[in-house]
This record gives C-alpha cells, structure tokens and sequence, in this order.
C-alpha cells in the first residue's frame, strides 16, 4: 500500500497493529483480491478495536502469512 491513503482518506493508521478479521466483502475496488490467512497468533493477544473487529497489536512476521485463496471475485 505504500503511501496510500487508510480508510476515509485517512493519514495515519486507525490502530497501531494488524486487523486480522475477514475483510472480502468490503472489497470496494471492484476487482478480485487475495486472501491470506497469519498463523501463529495467540488469540488471547487479540483486542477488541470498539467496533466489534479484532486487530494483533504487534507486527506480523512474513513467514506466518500463508495464501489461502487466489483471485475472489469481488461480492456484488
């Protein structure tokens, strides 16, 4: 993502870690995404970030991301 913008336009992160939930269904660029599954996390590190989503508060190493799935087609 580089210097792309966050949600809303925003700046800056809304948290400081990694959402970890299912976000598919809010593909809003109308192409097909991949989906990648972290492993290794102690889910008793997740938090809750007030709207019902989870995120790690801590950086997630590239060797415990792992594709699951290739080109989901966009919901509709």
């Amino acid at each position: 993502m580089g210097s792309a913008r966050g949600i809303a336009g925003s700046h800056r992160p809304e948290l400081d870690g990694v959402h970890v939930d299912f976000f598919v269904r809010l593909n809003n660029t109308g192409d097909a995404v991949d989906v990648w599954q972290v492993n290794g996390v102690d889910r008793s590190k997740l938090l809750d970030n007030g709207n019902g989503f989870e995120y790690l508060p801590e950086r997630v190493s590239p060797d415990q991301l792992e594709l699951v799935r290739t080109d989901v087609a966009a919901s509709r």
